[in-house]
């Protein structure tokens, strides 16, 4: 039996290891945030601790390749609505599918961890993808004059995000879930149709870049509070 085939087995193995993992990982995150500990992850993926720390040597590491994969899928998604015919109906794909991802969960890694200048990089594609999205909606007249493409990643982060789902599936009360799971369903449509053009003007402002990307940037704690 040669190598590659006895390797084969252990390969295909440890990929399925790593996707349980990835997946354990969004899941404890989304609902335990910065505190969710490897430990947690390792049991929900069905893996022991030890194949964890053989693929990621620490949790920041498991993070920084969650957000990674979640880059590369926010871009594919704005990439597809781009190359929606229609401008409104490509801008719903990029919102739902990066909602259906739970990207607003990962808000909260903000200024947690280093980024490499790969995914500062990957980062920068996406908001370039969101804003081509958001011009051509506005190019269409189907979406509000005042939406920005900031505005849009915030509502993703926000809707990315269920408390009620959460809650429910914490407690373990399966039966409501998939009444929360609806009422979810619409109340992203409701903020959907919000975007669209209307007589009455949003409050306040639009945010600046500041909002959504500053928090990301890592600081010194001040002296006195090392």
């Amino acid at each position: 039996m040669s190598e590659r085939i006895r390797r084969a087995p252990r390969q295909a193995e440890a990929e399925r290891n790593d996707r349980a993992l990835l997946t354990a990982a969004r899941e404890v995150f989304t609902l335990d945030g910065t505190h969710a500990s490897v430990a947690a992850i390792a049991a929900r993926a069905g893996v022991g601790i030890g194949s964890l720390y053989r693929r990621y040597r620490t949790k920041e590491e498991l993070f920084q390749h969650l957000l990674s994969l979640s880059l590369d899928q926010w871009i594919e998604a704005a990439e597809r609505g781009l190359a929606h015919e229609d401008p409104w109906e490509g801008l719903v794909h990029y919102i739902t599918t990066s909602i259906e991802l739970s990207s607003g969960s990962l808000g909260a890694l903000a200024n947690t961890m280093a980024l490499t200048d790969e995914m500062l990089a990957r980062s920068n594609q996406s908001d370039e993808l969101t804003g081509a999205l958001v011009a051509r909606a506005h190019a269409a007249g189907v979406l509000r004059a005042e939406v920005t493409y900031i505005d849009i990643a915030l509502l993703i982060e926000q809707l990315g995000k269920s408390p009620l789902v959460e809650q429910l599936t914490r407690q373990g009360r399966t039966d409501l879930v998939d009444a929360a799971a609806n009422a979810r369903a619409r109340i992203i449509a409701i903020a959907l149709s919000g975007l669209r053009p209307a007589p009455e003007r949003l409050p306040g402002h639009p945010p600046g870049e500041e909002l959504f990307h500053e928090r990301w940037v890592q600081r010194e704690a001040p002296a006195g509070d090392r």
